[in-house]
């Protein structure tokens, strides 16, 4: 069960490896929790104080916590039970800090660069919309708020400030449903936001996506489907925590497991610091292949837990018909375009489903050329590893019709770093290795870079051109 924000549930210590969260103990349902590996293991510091969201200072030992109605309290002794010390119950309960020593906001109405002594009010000039969430930037002065507008059902809006939310302008705008659940989460780099999307159908089955934006939240990546509500960015470039717990038949299953990731949730370590009980049950699946041409043969494959699993649901276009009872099923779609899946599993009273939101994509051979040059995200343009230390290799499969393809590398600026020679490639797939260097043969910085295909319909040079950009890591 998850029904949180980013930083209410877990967040980032000073040091690298530091957490702290929330979770049950085998006695209690809310405890709070320290960690200096990762969440591999961890210590409960505070079994007793009533605590409803949770935040580190960047002064080493400095935590917050809340409670309702909106009171803060601080520790300076990694939240032992018996060093807090009551701040204010002014505010919003949603608390954010672990910028600079000592600045704790409470809501982005009101922040303090005294551990919580004293207090200034913020204008949120331009905060046109009801806040659903909000998160401060990595760089001084940055912060985000994104919020709904009453009426408007179908759109989100991003703000940002370039003053601690004296003033507000947007960002962008989300054509999503505005009563899901929504957080955000900074990285370490200049403009690094994470944002979670969680919704829950009719019969409680759970999409969850994590995007990434690497330029202040103008454009966004989708990373990930994820298990869990609560998401906290690391200390390490690229690094991102996941806290999933999970609390079941009454409390004789309590679970915490802490997901790791340094490539920006693309991968995780999973790991498992406090258990209570039989295994917790939870749907989780992953398919191979998720996308290809018509009719597209797809097998599933199982990765819910939980002992004796009486019941597997797949509908494999989400459409509300059940098409198979199997544990590990195949199915075959038949006709094009973008799937989403979902799984149902039951055990006694419980109940759990999952659903990948557009996790299958399937073409059309005939025609497929025409297709992809209208939408070039339907190409597959990938490169491995990612991230990479020394060399990485860009591939693409490209239809038969096109002709010619330029490869270009960017920096998260918009600066071209390098440009690869012009092939004509006739319809045939490519593979471009890069070694980390810009066009004078130099080694560049670690970071975020943007590689960029352009492709071209016909031999002429000055036909109009079509491109596709993603993104790589390069880690040194």
């Amino acid at each position: 069960s998850t029904v949180a924000f980013a930083d209410w549930a877990i967040t980032r210590g000073p040091d690298i490896g530091e957490i702290y969260f929330i979770g049950p103990t085998a006695t209690t349902f809310n405890a709070i929790y320290y960690s200096t590996d990762f969440g591999e293991t961890a210590a409960c510091v505070d079994s007793i104080s009533e605590v409803e969201s949770i935040c580190a200072d960047k002064t080493p030992g400095s935590v917050y916590r809340g409670r309702m109605p909106n009171c803060l309290y601080y520790s300076n002794n990694h939240g032992q039970y018996g060093s807090w010390v009551f701040r204010t119950a002014e505010g919003a309960d949603e608390i954010e800090s672990g910028r600079n020593e000592g600045e704790i906001f409470k809501g982005p109405g009101m922040s303090s660069n005294d551990y919580g002594y004293s207090f200034t009010q913020h204008s949120l000039n331009g905060c046109f919309c009801s806040i659903k969430t909000f998160e401060i930037g990595n760089q001084d002065f940055i912060g985000y708020i994104l919020g709904d507008v009453y009426g408007i059902l179908d759109s989100l809006w991003l703000l940002i400030s370039y003053d601690n939310f004296e003033n507000l302008e947007i960002k962008h705008i989300f054509n999503w449903i505005s009563c899901n659940s929504y957080s955000l989460s900074r990285g370490t780099e200049p403009g690094e936001l994470y944002l979670l999307r969680s919704a829950f159908t009719g019969d409680g089955s759970r999409i969850t996506e994590l995007w990434y934006s690497s330029n202040f939240g103008e454009n966004w990546i989708f990373k990930n489907h994820l298990l869990s509500n609560y998401i906290v960015g690391g200390r390490q470039q690229g690094e991102l925590f996941v806290l999933a717990v999970y609390m079941q038949l009454m409390g004789e299953i309590k679970h915490t497991f802490i997901y790791h990731s340094l490539d920006y949730g693309e991968t995780f370590t999973v790991y498992h610091p406090f258990s209570y009980g039989p295994s917790p049950y939870y749907a989780n699946f992953e398919a191979e292949p998720i996308s290809g041409e018509v009719p597209l043969t797809v097998q599933f494959t199982d990765l819910s837990s939980g002992d004796d699993i009486q019941n597997w649901e797949w509908d494999f276009q989400n459409d509300g018909i059940v098409d198979s009872y199997e544990q590990n099923p195949t199915f075959t779609y038949q006709d094009t375009g973008y799937y989403s899946v979902k799984l149902k599993i039951q055990y006694g009273p419980i109940e759990d489903g999952f659903i990948k939101a557009n996790y299958i994509h399937v073409t059309d051979d005939q025609g497929c050329a025409e297709h992809n040059i209208q939408n070039p995200s339907a190409i597959k343009l990938t490169n491995y590893p990612n991230p990479f230390k020394q060399e990485t290799v860009i591939s693409c499969k490209l239809p038969p019709n096109l002709k010619n393809t330029i490869l270009e590398i960017y920096n998260v600026k918009g600066q071209l770093i390098k440009q690869f020679k012009r092939q004509k490639v006739k319809g045939k797939n490519i593979e471009i290795v890069w070694d980390g260097r810009d066009n004078n043969g130099k080694p560049v910085a670690n970071g975020i870079y943007l590689y960029k295909l352009s492709i071209d319909k016909s031999e002429d040079i000055s036909s109009e051109r079509k491109s596709i950009i993603k993104k790589m890591i390069l880690l040194k």
